[in-house]
């Protein structure tokens, strides 16, 4: 289903970039496949295509049905990837209009990935006195941005419904045996689904953590599931024609001659929030102990009239991989009797033959800039090839997690801000730390 186009890094990274690292590529291979490596107790995902629990997935779909047929609004209450891999599929899938077009399914906003006053507000605003439902997605529930707005809305939901109708219209996605959101779910008696014990927030797209925003919006996330099994039998195939190998690969060698910034483009404009996905998803696994790729996107051709400068100029630090997805329908360029723009040339032409030589003429001119190009083509938008696509990045981010000798699937550097934070909002158990730093500030 994917295609891996590395031709245009030719010039930048040895011939042998491959065969140099297949022993190493084979041995992060295996331990992303029995668990063995650094953080392997959340490498879950890399088989859950296959051994996702069919019983929760069937509770996954009875929910959505449900909150579809009573509600006209679902806030998605969550921050990182307790929301990004929902918002970047409902997005692709569905456009980021969603909300604006006329459908059959209710309105989606999502919260708690911030703790702006004024975007609060204005979503209230919003939801207005519609009926709605709140989907709190959270391992621990003590995370501050979504357990402030989970406080607000849970308010507003027992305030309209009272606290039995609320309780109908609450679904908790949490740890399965432990946590404050898990005992008042509990205790509440909301439905439940779990984050899994061995899948991270960035690779839960795939979890109850995704699957029950995606299905809201009326997705097929069978299929969706289908695209990403597809993605892991055939990458789990390893060897010098497997594109995920290639392709980490590649990154690992542009890396260590010198490149420290990868750009993902595309030249669709749904993709926005895939790459916020998918700038989590690398800048979370890699950036670690003074080592990584800096993830960045641009939005193909928008940008190419504002980052576009830097691109082709500016200091020779960055590569670009290029996702495109084959067009889905055909729409001709009208003519002009008058041509007072001269683009009578591509009258009847198709819009998507425009876009594909825009895109040839981009990469050819930023390779000729010194930027490699890395590209990579799937069939036309769908569950499917999203769900491929999915897969193939979280693949792709684990092998080359390895390659830097890092450990893919932790954190650690989140903490520090939030302990900063806990400090200065003064949290019990943080009196001497709050002192150091007014003292700094």
């Amino acid at each position: 289903m994917l295609k891996l186009n590395l031709s245009k890094l030719n010039g930048f990274i040895p011939q042998d970039c491959l065969p140099a690292r297949q022993e190493a590529l084979a041995k992060a291979a295996a331990m992303l496949a029995d668990h063995s490596g650094p953080g392997g107790d959340f490498t879950g995902w890399v088989a859950l295509p296959r051994d996702y629990d069919k019983e929760e997935f069937a509770r996954i779909q009875a929910a959505a049905k449900k909150i579809r047929k009573q509600s006209q609004v679902l806030l998605v209450i969550g921050i990182g990837g307790s929301y990004l891999g929902a918002r970047a599929v409902i997005d692709l899938l569905c456009s980021p209009n969603y909300n604006l077009k006329k459908k059959d399914t209710p309105d989606i906003y999502f919260a708690g990935n911030g703790l702006s006053t004024d975007s609060l507000l204005e979503l209230m605003e919003l939801v207005g006195d519609r009926d709605f439902s709140v989907n709190i997605i959270s391992k621990s529930g003590t995370t501050t941005e979504p357990a402030v707005a989970f406080r607000i809305f849970k308010n507003m939901l027992e305030e309209r419904y009272g606290k039995e109708g609320a309780r109908e219209r609450i679904y908790a996605t949490t740890d399965k045996a432990r946590g404050a959101l898990k005992g008042l779910a509990d205790a509440e008696g909301y439905e439940e689904f779990v984050v899994p014990d061995d899948v991270g927030g960035r690779y839960s797209v795939l979890t109850a953590v995704g699957l029950l925003p995606i299905a809201v919006a009326g997705v097929d996330i069978q299929a969706l599931m289908g695209g990403a099994r597809q993605a892991m039998d055939e990458l789990a195939q390893g060897g010098p024609d497997n594109p995920a190998w290639q392709y980490a690969a590649a990154r690992h060698a542009l890396y260590q001659s010198g490149k420290k910034v990868e750009l993902l483009a595309c030249y669709e404009p749904p993709f926005r929030f895939f790459a916020e996905w998918w700038k989590q998803l690398f800048g979370e696994s890699e950036g670690k102990e003074g080592k990584g790729l800096f993830p960045a996107s641009v939005e193909f051709t928008a940008d190419l009239h504002s980052m576009g400068q830097y691109i082709q100029e500016g200091e020779r630090i960055m590569f670009e991989t290029v996702v495109k997805f084959a067009p889905r329908g055909e729409f001709l360029i009208p003519n002009d009797p008058d041509n007072v723009d001269g683009l009578n040339f591509l009258s009847g032409k198709p819009l998507a033959f425009v876009a594909e030589q825009a895109m040839r003429g981009t990469i050819l001119a930023h390779v000729d800039g010194g930027v490699p190009n890395a590209l990579i083509e799937l069939p036309a938008i769908s569950p499917a090839s999203v769900g491929y696509l999915i897969y193939f990045f979280e693949y792709v981010c684990g092998l080359s997690g390895y390659l830097l000798e890092v450990n893919p699937f932790d954190q650690p550097g989140v903490e520090a801000y939030k302990k900063n934070m806990f400090a200065l909002l003064g949290k019990p158990g943080y009196e001497e730390m709050k002192a150091a730093l007014e003292a700094k500030l």
